[in-house]
């Protein structure tokens, strides 16, 4: 049985387990060693965004208990965790590079479709003022340099590959 669609929504405040803000930070036990740690886990997502080693209690057997100030902590930094990974994984996806050409500058953009099946991916050229001046479907491999931009873009945007 599955739980109420707003039940994300409603906060928990334990020693071991926060919800709110759209984030749920969980003590487990460090698999490690004797330790522990806490997951930080983005709602509506399969698994944990951040992993990190937690504090001992004053019995040095169980973990502190989460409070208010650890759990702001803890969202901030798992949210900049997501926010680097996200910015890297554009990173890879789309590449851009500006070349001076006859006619001015122009912006060629590469940007990979991750698809599962067949990914592929458009390569484009666009003027100063954002008018399209190319857009081809190449194979997701292709590789694009500011060289290969520039060669591309002096050689008339012609079809490159064949996807």
């Amino acid at each position: 049985m599955s739980a109420p669609p707003d039940a994300a929504a409603d906060p928990i405040r334990t020693a071991r387990l926060w919800r709110d803000d759209g984030w749920t930070a969980r003590v487990i036990k460090n698999e490690d060693d004797d330790g522990w740690a806490v997951e930080m886990t983005r709602d509506g997502q399969s698994g944990p965004a951040l992993v990190g080693p937690w504090t001992m209690g004053r019995d040095k057997k169980n973990p502190k208990p989460l409070d208010t100030a650890a759990f702001d902590t803890l969202v901030k930094t798992a949210a900049e965790v997501v926010r680097r990974h996200e910015q890297q994984r554009h990173a890879q996806l789309h590449k851009a590079f500006d070349v001076d050409a006859a006619g001015g500058r122009v912006t060629v953009t590469l940007d990979v479709v991750p698809d599962e099946d067949a990914p592929f991916a458009i390569l484009a050229a666009r003027d100063a003022s954002g008018a399209e001046l190319a857009s081809h479907r190449v194979p997701a491999g292709h590789r694009l340099t500011a060289r290969s931009a520039a060669e591309w873009v002096a050689a008339g945007c012609p079809r490159v590959g064949s996807d």
